[in-house]
């Protein structure tokens, strides 16, 4: 087979035995070798390729915690509080107060030929609009005939209208779930806190293809998102997958334009602890080299700023009740005993620093029963364990993926409403998991916020919140850090370290093209470097072509 030997201003290998080269050898999808030119041409007959003389290539950008259905829910109606772009590169603006929001579904509704067609917006976020809680009478404003829902930008709390309740049986008196908050009449006001609540209310707005991400045409639109951001590897933490759904994937994934490798987590909703490490131990002979199967996610609580995560004393800043337990302790024991004895890694949502602590008390308890020297176990989000938690972590083997776009976009609410200034300044404390030897990844979880590593890393560095103030200057970590964390951190993670993550012999050619030197640019204007696009598997993508 053809070797291709590609030259670039500078390549950033992760590998710390030549940090940087200036050269890479491809050859059947693989990295053949990295270094001087002259180094590369022993292995024989080649071509050079300086389409990237001028650009700068590092390992393909890993995307460890995020949803395909971002892709799919570009089919709907943005309405999150920051502007933000589609796959196809358009920027939406961000709508600013109730009225906006009704507003802009109205003038979508307008336009929809069938009358009975759900309506389902995404991305509302009313922590910025004073915490004001929609109801289904604000949607009722955008019709009373027709179901309609909208997804908070959490993921955890679905809006709908009377329609929408009416349909699933849930317009009516006599509910009592923390979940399903009542209005002065008896009735549900519409807000839905947790999937257990909202997934069977969310097939009546629209929400079943979205949440679950089941739609071909949407999983070719994160792959334009992933490509404009530089990523060539991304999770999908968290699908409720069966046969059915696994053949799409595989079916899309195999397309020879589609340029990313998904890794599909199968998560703990709607099934038992038994039949769920066994389904998801079988998948495993199912994976290829761009759909990885095998992996579990468990959510065990909800969102700080939806204030339906589990906090440990003393609890919400503004004096809002404790979150809700989306696992039962006794499920989770279950889940890790058996995960455990299968060779299954699992990966575990843990927003509340509660919810992290039953993690780690689970795990270590599973861990005297099965032993395993490197399970990597890991924990997504994370983001109020303290140096006690990481440093159990770090001596049990366990990993963190922590949500460092958080200081950003909800940094301020979190200082000033939900968990006051101590802990805000020591959310996602990337610093101190590193000191204590927990093997770290940062993310987007996108459609949370924005896919978009560099962005990620930006924030792990500067710790910027949205008004522009530094929250937790103790716990910035280095650019390199940060770069490492969204490469070979993140494939660590994931048990992937051996395939992705560094260029290096052997590993997959996975590169992101980049305009600009991620070290040369100011550690404030990380986020702003250029991406020309990708090269996945040898195959190259550039994103003025999407």
């Amino acid at each position: 087979m053809q070797t291709t030997i590609y030259s670039a201003k500078k390549i950033i290998t992760m590998n710390p035995n030549q940090p940087v080269v200036s050269h890479v050898a491809v050859r059947d999808g693989k990295i053949l070798g990295a270094g001087s030119l002259s180094d590369l041409t022993g292995w024989g007959p080649h071509v050079v390729d300086d389409r990237f003389a001028d650009k700068v290539l590092m390992p393909g950008l890993i995307e460890g915690h995020a949803h395909t259905m971002e892709g799919a829910l570009w089919s709907f109606t943005y309405v999150g509080w920051f502007d933000r772009m589609d796959p196809d590169g358009k920027v939406w603006d961000g709508v600013k107060t109730v009225d906006d929001v009704v507003a802009r579904l109205s003038e979508i509704e307008a336009g929809m030929e069938d009358p009975d067609a759900p309506l389902l917006g995404w991305g509302f976020d009313p922590i910025y609009m004073d915490n004001v809680r929609m109801t289904r009478a604000d949607l009722d404003r955008v019709s009373a005939t027709r179901p309609v829902g909208i997804m908070h930008a959490s993921g955890h709390i679905l809006n709908v209208n009377s329609r929408g309740l009416e349909l699933a049986g849930m317009l009516r008196e006599g509910h009592n779930h923390p979940g399903i908050p009542l209005g002065p009449d008896g009735l549900p006001t519409g807000e839905l806190k947790s999937p257990e609540v909202f997934t069977p209310v969310g097939k009546h707005v629209g929400m079943d293809r979205a949440f679950l991400a089941a739609d071909p045409q949407g999983l070719r639109n994160y792959g334009k998102l992933c490509v404009r951001a530089g990523v060539t590897t991304s999770s999908d933490l968290g699908q409720q997958l069966t046969d059915a759904l696994v053949d799409m994937f595989l079916s899309v994934t195999e397309e020879e334009t589609y340029p990313v490798c998904i890794v599909a987590f199968r998560i703990n909703f709607g099934i038992a602890p038994k039949e769920l490490v066994a389904y998801t131990a079988g998948l495993k002979s199912r994976s290829t080299q761009r759909l990885e199967l095998g992996k579990i996610k468990v959510v065990a609580d909800g969102s700080i700023q939806g204030f339906s995560a589990r906090l440990r004393w003393p609890g919400y800043y503004n004096g809002a009740e404790n979150g809700l337990w989306y696992v039962a302790p006794d499920q989770l024991a279950e889940i890790y005993a058996l995960a455990l004895k299968a060779g299954v890694q699992v990966h575990t949502h843990t927003n509340g620093d509660e919810a992290t602590q039953l993690t780690i008390d689970t795990l270590e308890a599973a861990l005297r029963e099965t032993p395993d020297p490197d399970h990597r176990f890991t924990l997504q989000h994370c983001q109020l364990a303290d140096a006690a938690q990481f440093r159990k972590m770090g001596k049990m083997g366990m990993c963190a993926n922590l949500f460092a776009n958080h200081h950003y976009y909800w940094g301020d609410e979190h200082y000033a409403l939900t968990v006051g200034p101590e802990r805000a300044e020591r959310m996602n404390a990337t610093r101190t998991a590193l000191q204590m030897g927990v093997e770290l990844a940062i993310h987007s979880d996108a459609p949370v916020t924005p896919l978009g590593p560099l962005f990620t890393a930006w924030g792990a560095v500067n710790r910027l919140t949205a008004s522009g103030r530094v929250q937790g200057e103790g716990e910035k970590i280095s650019v390199e850090q940060a770069l490492y964390a969204i490469t070979l951190g993140a494939a660590i993670t994931m048990k992937m370290d051996d395939r992705i993550g560094s260029i290096e012999v052997g590993k997959r050619a996975d590169f992101a093209v980049l305009e600009d030197d991620p070290y040369a640019v100011a550690p404030e204007t990380l986020k702003d470097v250029g991406i020309w696009g990708t090269v996945q598997g040898g195959r190259i993508f550039a994103a003025s072509d999407l």
